[in-house]
C-alpha cells in the first residue's frame, strides 16, 4: 500500500504532488526547495536555503518511518556554481557519513530566488540512526 506525505506546502495541492511517497520500504521525496514553510519565506543565503531544504526532507522522512540515515540516492539542482561552496559545506554536514549515490546539476529553477532543490530516495532500514 502506498502512503502519501504532505509537508503542508500550498504548492503540493496547486501543482498536484506529494512531498513524499512511501511504497513498501522505499521513500521517494519530491524535489524540495529552501522555503521556510512556517513563514512562507525564502532566505537569500544559499546555505540557509540548503538547511531549510534538508529540514523539510528530514521531516517527511521521519513521517515515513525513516530518516536521513536511510537516504540511498540524492539529486542536487543548483542554479549558480557561485553558491557551490556554501551549499556543499551544509551537504557535507549531513551526508558525509551517509554517503548516498549522488548527482549534482546546474539548472534553472521555478523562481529566481531559489538557489537549490534536493530530491532523495531512501530505503527504510538502510542506515543506522
Amino acid at each position: 500500500m502506498v502512503k502519501r506525505i504532505s509537508s503542508g506546502s500550498p504548492f503540493e495541492a496547486r501543482i498536484g504532488y506529494s512531498r513524499a511517497v512511501v511504497d513498501g520500504d522505499m521513500v521517494y521525496v519530491s524535489g524540495t526547495t529552501g522555503y521556510d514553510y512556517a513563514r512562507m519565506e525564502m532566505p537569500d543565503d544559499a546555505a540557509a536555503q540548503t538547511r531549510n531544504t534538508l529540514g523539510t526532507i528530514e521531516k517527511a522522512l521521519k513521517e515515513a518511518g525513516s530518516g536521513l540515515h536511510d537516504v540511498v540516492r540524492v539529486r542536487y539542482y543548483l542554479t549558480d556554481m557561485a553558491d557551490y561552496d556554501a551549499i556543499v559545506e551544509v551537504l557535507g554536514e549531513t551526508f558525509s557519513e551517509i554517503r548516498p549515490a549522488a548527482t549534482m546539476v546546474v539548472c534553472g529553477l521555478t523562481t529566481p530566488e531559489m538557489k537549490i532543490e534536493i530530491e532523495v530516495t531512501a530505503r527504510i532500514g538502510a542506515g543506522s540512526p
